[in-house]
């Protein structure tokens, strides 16, 4: 059995924190991340809406519905597509390492009675004292 972490989620910066988690998993360990609807995704909130738009609009010609790409839009999914994107998802280590992460949008029971949440220091949003 694997060494299960769990990770809060809350006030980090996402990529920083995907790939972190993603290291977690290539070593073995077992990752539930918590609270991930409270991380941050740093630039301008115009910038990153309309990116995210973006690929929403890219659908299948032949039928959009049944065709791909399909794009995850909560934000555990967001967060596990970062993740995924991090791992060699075609390889057999990777697609272990996938089948062990776990993300969560609040804190739920059966989580805490494994352990309490850590949070890694270096991934925490500061805002910028200089305003830029």
């Amino acid at each position: 059995m694997s060494e299960v972490i769990i990770v809060d989620a809350e006030n980090s910066i996402a990529g920083r924190l995907a790939s972190k988690v993603a290291k977690l998993l290539l070593e073995g360990k077992k990752v539930i991340v918590v609270n991930i609807d409270k991380a941050v995704i740093t630039g301008k909130r115009r910038v990153i809406v309309n990116d995210f738009m973006k690929r929403l609009r890219i659908k299948s010609n032949v039928n959009p519905r049944r065709h791909g790409p399909f794009k995850p839009r909560s934000p555990d999914g967001i967060f596990r597509r970062m993740v995924r994107g991090m791992l060699p998802r075609r390889k057999p280590k990777g697609k272990a390492a996938y089948r062990r992460l776990r993300v969560y949008r609040n804190v739920p029971e059966e989580v805490l009675k494994k352990g309490k949440p850590i949070k890694f220091e270096d991934v925490i949003y500061r805002e910028n004292p200089y305003g830029y």
